[in-house]
């Protein structure tokens, strides 16, 4: 008797691709963020707030740190910072908890 057991292994297989996915997925996503964190600590060093051109208004230090911030989530994932730690990191076989 032969028991066929190629559809079960199938299923496992494809088990195993969806959960690949999913880490690469959250691998990705963490590494952008960790770019992120790069540009804005970058962007904070270079955008000084004692622009003279602009007035000195009670909010306009926010403003810029906020606008700073979203320039750098928008940014992240294109320096190529975050495609090289997630392919070493994938290398490694790292796991994000």
């Amino acid at each position: 008797m032969k028991i066929d057991n190629s559809v079960a292994m199938m299923n496992a297989n494809q088990n195993m691709n969806i959960n690949k996915n999913v880490d690469d997925k959250a691998l990705k996503q963490q590494t952008d963020q960790f770019e992120s964190l790069i540009i804005k600590m970058l962007l904070d060093t270079s955008m000084k707030d004692e622009n003279t051109l602009f007035g000195k208004d009670p909010g306009n230090k926010i403003y810029q740190s906020m606008f700073r911030n979203e320039i750098s989530k928008v940014s992240s994932g294109s320096f190529g910072f975050s495609q090289m730690l997630f392919d070493h990191l994938k290398k490694e076989n790292v796991k994000i908890p």
